[in-house]
């Protein structure tokens, strides 16, 4: 079966939909998702939206302040870009039906958090992903224009054949249905809104979508990547036997959270950094991993018990009922917390309107690599990513579909060759297991040339075993998913033994120091064509 759209738009999160909804005014436009089409990493984010709105605050503090999160190493005209239109895109969602919290003047009431000098977080709530992804979803589905496609995962991108090596254009992809049939999607333009992939370690705040499909598809059709080493671990995720990829929003830490040891009780941020719990991410979560070698504990402490309950009540009503599923009453005892993988920084390169550097794809939003974070994500400008590069994208897509010739090339159907079912589908839970592991292991928080060699030697030996199962069996979602998850670590771990320094969230002991004379630059990485 083949579905031809203007707009083809691979993912639902907050930057998938702002494009399918500005789009929809060009052509007719396909959101495919994985799972439901609410499900993925917008809908879980806590902390809420970057954007100047306060006259204390300017666009040339925001800016600096993400320089210094990034280590320098962030595109100054991407940062620029986000700053100066992010206010515009926030104020279309609230005309689009967003809710945020208000003062009692009727202004936005602004929180801050690590790494900014100056209040400019709106939230909603402590669900602040929940309410944007409510919004997007409500005003898409008033477009008739806009069709979306649930439990569709994408397997390969179809790329233009008849056109020399290398310079093929990208037509659509290969989609894998919940029944297990295999369908042609395709676009006059493609866009990657896939998001990250947390899966790739063994702790992660991410939900399980997310598996880097948007990435390795994109490698593997031969687009530029860049930046893979620099991947986010948050500081604060919940500890606890029975709780799965919950977060702790950084905006507890922002509104005067405190990390303590578990033996002792003592704050132990001030051996780090003069900004203490307000210190960028990357700071942080060296530090509790760093003190959670030290003292062989499994965890650190978070204290909110000094603040009244009322608030904690008021300002995080989700993370407080949440705890209390637990057994935790995070205003009368601190919250054990550990880091987990939790942003992709690098990505698809892109430039200033998503487009990569295959002709006919874009990639927004977390996968691709604009160049805004550099080699650290500051807090909560991910969804203001999203809003602003989703809406620039499609300036450059409608005017590309307008333009292009008819007809299309001819698309082959899927071949299955000679693939049958699987009996051997304990090799997929093996291997998901062991990648993720050694991931975490050796490609952590803290890496060292050893540890990232012996990553890549099993690495090499997984993806080989993977390459036969998934040529010999019939796909699914876990193969694909497998499949994806091992390109990425790979991509990480080459991208992370090319970089001889220490930079933002890439550590490593065999070169502590950052170089700015020689690796002021990205890491790019291309597949042979």
């Amino acid at each position: 079966m083949v579905s031809d759209f203007d707009f083809l738009v691979l993912g639902g999160g907050v930057a998938g939909l702002s494009f399918a909804l500005e789009a929809s005014r060009h052509g007719r436009v396909a959101v495919l998702t994985k799972r439901s089409r609410q499900e993925g990493n917008t809908l879980y984010a806590q902390g809420g939206i970057a954007a100047v709105l306060s006259p204390e605050d300017t666009f040339e503090k925001h800016v600096e302040d993400t320089m210094v999160a990034g280590a320098r190493l962030n595109r100054r005209d991407i940062v620029e870009i986000c700053v100066r239109e992010g206010p515009d895109r926030l104020r279309g969602l609230v005309q689009l039906g967003a809710g945020f919290n208000r003062r009692a003047d009727g202004g936005f009431d602004l929180t801050r958090e690590g790494g900014h000098s100056k209040r400019r977080i709106v939230h909603a709530g402590d669900i602040t992903g929940r309410e944007v992804e409510r919004a997007l979803l409500a005003a898409c589905d008033e477009s008739k224009q806009i069709t979306f496609f649930e439990d569709a995962t994408a397997i390969e991108l179809i790329i233009d054949k008849s056109a020399p090596r290398g310079q093929g254009r990208v037509l659509g992809a290969y989609v894998l249905r919940e029944d297990g049939a295999i369908e042609t999607f395709l676009g006059k333009a493609v866009v990657l809104a896939t998001g990250g992939a947390g899966k790739v370690y063994l702790y992660t705040s991410n939900p399980d979508v997310a598996s880097g499909d948007g990435v390795a598809m994109a490698w593997r059709a031969g687009a530029q990547v860049a930046n893979m080493e620099f991947y986010q671990f948050h500081p604060t995720s919940l500890f606890h036997p029975q709780a799965k990829n919950f977060l702790i929003s950084e905006a507890l830490r922002g509104e005067g959270g405190r990390l303590r040891l578990r033996s002792t009780r003592e704050r132990f941020m001030k051996r780090y950094d003069k900004r203490q719990e307000l210190a960028p991410r990357d700071i942080v979560a060296r530090a509790i991993d760093a003190e959670m070698k030290r003292t062989g504990d499994d965890s650190v402490l978070l204290d909110m018990t000094h603040l009244p309950k009322s608030y904690l009540l008021e300002r995080f009503p989700n993370i407080y009922a949440t705890c209390r599923e637990f057994g935790i009453d995070m205003s009368a005892q601190p919250i054990p917390v550990v880091p987990a993988a939790h942003f992709m920084c690098g990505g698809v390169v892109t430039d200033a309107f998503g487009q990569t550097s295959l002709p006919g794809l874009y990639a927004i939003g977390e996968v691709a690599c604009t160049g805004l974070h550099g080699a650290n994500r500051l807090a909560s400008n991910s969804l203001l990513e999203g809003l602003v590069f989703g809406h620039r994208a499609v300036e450059r897509c409608a005017a590309e579909v307008r333009t292009l010739a008819a007809p299309r090339p001819p698309v082959p159907d899927w071949d299955p060759g000679s693939a049958v079912g699987s009996d051997e589908a304990v090799l997929v839970s093996q291997n998901w297991d062991e990648i993720r592991r050694l991931m975490w292991s050796f490609v952590g928080i803290v890496r060292t040339d050893k540890r990232l060699a012996r990553a890549r030697r099993r690495l090499e030996l997984l993806r080989e075993e993977i390459r036969e199962y998934y040529w010999a069996y019939k796909v699914t979602r876990d193969v694909v998913e497998l499949r994806n998850i091992a390109d990425v670590a790979h991509l990480i771990v080459e991208c992370a033994a090319q970089r001889k320094e220490s930079r933002g969230l890439h550590y490593t002991l065999d070169y502590p120091q950052t170089d700015d004379a020689g690796w002021l630059k990205e890491t790019v990485l291309q597949r042979a064509p």
